[in-house]
């Protein structure tokens, strides 16, 4: 009698003992590179909107009502997405200080929590 060609139970088994080893590995490292991405992410966004601010003021002499001014007089090709929360409407606007004029001198982030190096997200 012939025996037909195939994988055994052990074998199988074995595979996918390896596989799941090669996991435990590589799937934190993932994880952790996305977070560190995400941050990265923010704080460019946070220093364009500054930088296109800072060009406003100093085009203006005052300080946008809106970070969609910014956008309507193509300081901004669009309103960058915070990616810790996902949204773009949901950044924390500042005020500038007493007897400059507009509405909106700095920004921060809306997200809660805290980045890999224990600061805060909104601090930022």
């Amino acid at each position: 009698m012939k025996r037909q060609g195939g994988f055994t139970l052990i074998e199988l088994l074995v595979v996918m003992a390896i596989i799941a080893s090669l996991l435990t590995i590589a799937v934190p490292r993932y994880f952790s590179s996305l977070e560190y991405s995400k941050e990265t992410t923010l704080k460019q966004s946070l220093t364009v909107m500054r930088d296109a601010l800072d060009q406003y003021y100093g085009d203006t002499g005052r300080y946008p009502e809106s970070l969609e001014a910014l956008v309507e007089q193509r300081y901004l090709r669009n309103l960058p997405v915070d990616p810790i929360v996902e949204r773009s409407d949901q950044w924390v606007l500042l005020p500038p200080p007493e007897g400059v004029a507009g509405g909106v001198a700095d920004v921060k982030s809306g997200a809660d929590g805290r980045a890999k190096d224990g600061s805060l997200y909104a601090e930022w």
